[in-house]
């Protein structure tokens, strides 16, 4: 199915920003194309917008099918961590093998007015790109408290994962706004069902 759907960039970990590029009830697929890859690219910070920043990345379809492979890998450990399972041994080498290379090298330019942004220092490749998204898997799977933060959204039509950091850990959805909504709304029209159904 093809992407209409917005790009996530609110799961709390970098990671899963692109683990939930394919989420949802049935599952969508949100990096259809290399110009949506593109857009989450800057979605997610890793390549700076803006005119300071340097040359656009030359996204193609090689850089898609690298993304879309870490993203399933990602998606299983992860996965693997919420159901207490131990993930598989050829994921984690996945992972471990991806995180080898060097991330893109930020550094400070001043934009038109003066002001300091960040660049990158080459133009991106896509191996350091993944290696920075592989790195923060890497991190958020071996930190003891994090990995207690992980949840699977309770909403309906939706299998993001997310860092919980709520006070008392009571978060249930991934958005209030978006599944939280949802369900409020669900469960208004449930009561107002059976309130007429009684009356």
């Amino acid at each position: 199915m093809r992407g209409t759907s917005p790009l996530r960039f609110d799961t709390g970990r970098l990671c899963l920003d692109l683990v939930a590029t394919r989420a949802g009830r049935p599952e969508e697929e949100r990096l259809h194309s290399p110009e949506r890859l593109a857009e989450w690219l800057y979605g997610s910070g890793l390549v700076p917008r803006g005119p300071a920043a340097g040359p656009r990345p030359a996204v193609d379809e090689g850089w898609l099918a690298g993304f879309r492979a870490l993203r399933a890998a990602v998606f299983r450990v992860v996965t693997a961590e919420v159901a207490g399972e131990r993930p598989a041994a050829a994921d984690v080498a996945e992972l471990n093998a991806t995180a080898l290379a060097a991330p893109p090298a930020p550094r400070a330019v001043a934009d038109e007015g003066g002001t300091l942004v960040r660049a990158l220092a080459a133009p991106p490749e896509p191996a350091g790109l993944l290696a920075a998204v592989a790195r923060d898997a890497v991190a958020l799977l071996t930190d003891p408290l994090a990995r207690t933060q992980l949840r699977r959204c309770e909403g309906e039509s939706c299998s993001l994962v997310y860092l919980d950091t709520s006070r008392g850990r009571r978060r249930r959805w991934c958005s209030s706004e978006i599944c939280g909504n949802r369900e409020r709304v669900a469960r208004h029209r449930r009561r107002s069902t059976l309130t007429t159904s009684q009356g």
